[in-house]
Parts: structure tokens; sequence; C-alpha cells
């Protein structure tokens, strides 16, 4: 991206999504709006929080974009038995050398999957958290910074809750956004079938007629792109209204904290650059509730009782904030 003009940029980040997303559909069916949260996410450098049932496609997804990015993707499936040393990383005794050599974990990868992180134990969860956060990691005493564009996409199950160690809050919060994976309709589940019985569900098929259409200086590019985009002071306002809603609203016990602006200003940031624009407009801010909010609100325990629904609150805080 050596294009000078703010429009420009701007012009080919809306281009660059839109050629992810159209070969990303052409390979998987359905649940298209998780590749606009990865796209959206990754370039506001953020990390992904999916909920929803196995066998959505996430892992395909995934591989995808990252083979049309050119990030090293690694994939962790969430176990008791996983230890925080499997995932950053450990020194080993290398006899032939006679001295210890690192073996980093696939934390340094540039784009890692962690699936059902809610099988993972407290302290691995902690030792993720914590290195997602800080952009590094320490083995041994060590520090090692990882990549620029790190990204990860954490994934877990709520219909099941035997052998699982659920996120609790202030570990929920670190990620930046959150979207819901569900089974396929009726028409999409027919369109499944339809390419199995025609042999166009095997990755491997797709794997080597796709490559890379960026790569990660790119992203790292598109990321100081979208920050140059402005936010006037009544967009920014609208944002603070949104989140102090969380915090007074009746139905919920803990809000939403300033990450959660953060987030708002960062992503409407990205969703304005996909619309060919160089200013935020409160749609964009709108769009991005239900990732910001969801995973960040609890609701009482009345709410819960009688069935409220997460995203049922924010839909009422949508509609009762106005733009100022």
């Amino acid at each position: 991206m050596k294009k000078n003009n703010l429009t420009e940029r701007i012009e080919t980040i809306a281009n660059t999504y839109r050629t992810i997303d159209e070969t990303t559909r052409q390979m998987v069916v359905g649940n298209h709006h998780l590749i606009r949260a990865i796209f959206v996410t990754m370039i506001s450098g953020g990390h992904l929080l999916i909920e929803g049932t196995p066998g959505t496609a996430k892992t395909t997804i995934c591989k995808i974009i990252a083979r049309l990015i050119n990030y090293d993707f690694k994939r962790i499936q969430g176990a008791v038995d996983i230890q925080p040393a499997d995932i950053i990383g450990v020194r080993v005794y290398d006899r032939n050398k006679s001295e210890f050599i690192l073996q980093k974990g696939p934390i340094f990868a540039d784009f890692l999957m962690v699936d059902e992180m809610n099988r993972l134990t407290p302290k691995t969860q902690s030792a993720l958290l914590e290195a997602m956060s800080e952009g590094q990691a320490t083995i041994d005493g060590e520090t090692h910074l990882l990549p620029t564009q790190f990204f990860v996409i954490a994934t877990q199950n709520p219909h099941e809750a035997e052998g699982t160690f659920p996120l609790i809050e202030a570990q929920r919060d670190r990620f930046m956004f959150s979207t819901v994976l569900t089974h396929l309709d009726a028409e999409n589940e027919l369109e499944v079938i339809r390419r199995e019985q025609a042999g166009g569900l095997d990755w491997r098929i797709y794997h080597d007629r796709i490559g890379p259409v960026i790569g990660p200086k790119e992203v790292v590019e598109m990321a100081a792109t979208v920050r140059q985009i402005r936010i006037d002071e009544s967009v920014m306002a609208y944002i603070r209204d949104l989140v102090t809603a969380t915090r007074l609203h009746s139905d919920i016990r803990l809000g939403a904290s300033s990450r959660a602006s953060i987030a708002f200003v960062r992503g409407s940031r990205v969703l304005a650059a996909l619309n060919g624009r160089d200013y935020v407009i409160p749609d964009d801010v709108r769009e991005l509730a239900h990732p910001v909010f969801r995973h960040r609100l609890l609701l009482t325990r009345e709410a819960t009782i009688t069935g409220l629904a997460v995203d049922a609150v924010i839909d009422e805080i949508l509609d009762s904030v106005e733009v100022s």
C-alpha cells in the first residue's frame, strides 16, 4: 500500500475487504458475518471472541482468511491438560549443541485460533490473555515480542458447561469484539449437502487455488490508515452515552468498561473505511453495539431468571440513546 492520499488508501482497504469477503464466500456456506467480524477486529488491532456451536466453519474461514493475508496460522484445541508452556514455549536442552534452545509456542504465530478456550485451565487462560494484552511473552525470565500484527480468535461453546472454566468478566473484556455463530438455516443447509455431494467442501481443494492478496505489512499500514479517519464530537458523545447507559440500566449488574469505548472508536473507523468514508457516522457505531457489548455485560439475577437476553437489553439501549 504505497498510496499517500487518504481517500485512495481508504479505497484500497475497502477493495481488499471485498476481495477477501468474495473469495471466502465462494468456499464456505453461511455465517458470512464472521468474515466481516474478523477483518474489522484485525484492522482495529484487537482480538475476537466467538460463541457458538461446533461445525459452523469457524476454522475453515480462519484458515482461508489467514492464507489470503499471508499470515502464519496456528490452532490450539482447548483441553485441561494444556499447560502455559504448550502455548507460549519453553527452552529445551539440545545435546548436539550442548546448550538450551528456545522452542516458541503457537502464540508466536501471526494468527492464533484457540478453539474452546473455556476448556483451558484458568492458569493457562491467564497466560494466554496476558500475552494477548502485553504483546509479548516471557519464557524462563526472558521477554520475547509477539508479531506486530498478532491476532487471536477464541471460541467457546455456551451449550456445554461440563469440564469447562468460563472466562471471568475481566478476561472477556480483553477481547475487543465478540460474535455469535449458529446452525445454518434450511436453505444454507441444503447448499452444504449439494457441495458435499459435488466434493466441494474439502479445504485441501481450495488450499492451492488461493494465494495472498495482501501481507502482514499491508495489514499494519491499513491499521495506520484507519487511525486517520475522523470522529466528530457528536459521535464521540454518542459512544459515551451508549457505554454509560449500560452502567445505569436496571437489568444490568455489570456495565461496559472503558475498553468498550475504545473498541467503538477503533471499530467504527474500520467500518467507515469499508464504506469508503474518511469520517465515522452514528450507523457505524450502532453496527458495533452488539459485538462490543455482548460479552461485556452481566445481567442481574432477576433479569436472568426471567429469561431476558443480553441482545434484547442492547437493543433497548440502542432504542433509548439518541445522537446528541
